[in-house]
């Protein structure tokens, strides 16, 4: 997992005091100041590309609403679907085919986008998605992503890879370090045609099919925020939970960074879950009970850190 090291342009700067003392355990922590940051990153729109599936035959899709089929490349429109129905892309020697009212029809591309014209879902995996659904045909098997708004993927990770139940502090949290985790690893998957995918390789994404008004508003809550050190987004690594104690990136992959060091992870109650490298969840949803906001849950777990906010071009 590589941090493509985006660089930020400084706007703004707003001093937030606030002291963080932790004593569990004979361990006291001490924060004095997080530093906030406001700068700009600016990507294309629909700014990230989240890979759903890969080496399939087949897929199956539908729109909520009245949508298109046009070529990736082109633009061009080469059919129109109606919604709430039934549509399936096969890869076939001379590109991609769609079977449309009982009959198989040649779509004269290897790679298409499927688009709501109006506010709506797109299916695939049987699941609904904010965005776009690109669909491409790679060596005969077809590759399927969901092209969306770098917050509209965050409505579908927080309730997934987090109770929707937890404290707001510890959702916060979450959605600050998935949205860092996100922007740090784009380009991660370049050459399957896709940034992140959608499971635990990366994190986990269930689309609009996961979303709940409570993490959606947390999402809200948070917007644009991430996790900087010298002006780069941080890779915020995060598992279920470490513990007892979160580990050294060197003990894991054989490369330190400096803002992931070990630390009590306030989770001894729970056994070791993931790599335990960073922020533990479960760390994070005990010390938002005992009082402690997003903002100071994140800066225990990661090492010198500041926190900046993108600008909106990542959602246009």
């Amino acid at each position: 997992m590589k941090n493509k090291g985006y660089q930020v342009n400084e706007c703004y700067e707003k001093l937030l005091t606030s002291d963080i003392i932790i004593l569990m355990n004979k361990f006291i922590l001490r924060y004095f100041f997080i530093l906030f940051l406001m700068f700009t990153i600016a990507p294309k729109s629909e700014a990230i590309r989240i890979g759903l599936q890969i080496n399939v035959p087949e897929m199956t899709t539908g729109l909520s609403v009245k949508g298109t089929v046009s070529d990736k490349n082109t633009g061009r429109v080469i059919c129109s679907l109606e919604p709430m129905q039934t549509y399936k892309i096969k890869a076939k020697k001379d590109g991609l085919e769609i079977y449309i009212n009982g009959k198989n029809y040649n779509l004269g591309t290897f790679a298409v986008t499927i688009e709501p014209l109006s506010n709506g879902f797109v299916c695939a995996k049987n699941r609904w998605y904010r965005g776009k659904i690109v669909v491409e045909n790679k060596n005969k098997q077809l590759i399927v992503v969901n092209d969306i708004k770098l917050e509209d993927y965050l409505l579908g990770v927080v309730p997934c890879e987090m109770p929707s139940s937890w404290p707001d502090e510890a959702l916060k949290a979450q959605a600050i370090a998935a949205r860092s985790y996100a922007v740090a690893n784009l380009g991660k998957n370049g050459s399957l045609g896709f940034d992140l995918k959608d499971n635990t390789d990366d994190q986990a994404y269930g689309g609009a099919s996961s979303e709940t008004d409570k993490t959606n508003k947390i999402v809200s809550q948070t917007y644009g925020i991430v996790v900087t050190q010298n002006k780069q987004v941080i890779t915020a690594f995060y598992s279920a939970s470490a513990g007892g104690k979160t580990v050294n990136t060197g003990n894991v992959w054989n490369k330190d960074l400096p803002y992931l060091r070990s630390v009590p992870s306030y989770d001894d109650n729970v056994k070791k879950m993931g790599h335990g490298i960073g922020m533990s969840q479960h760390g994070a949803n005990n010390l938002a009970k005992q009082g402690y906001n997003a903002y100071q849950i994140l800066a225990y777990y990661y090492n010198n850190i500041k926190f900046g906010k993108l600008s909106d071009k990542w959602n246009l």
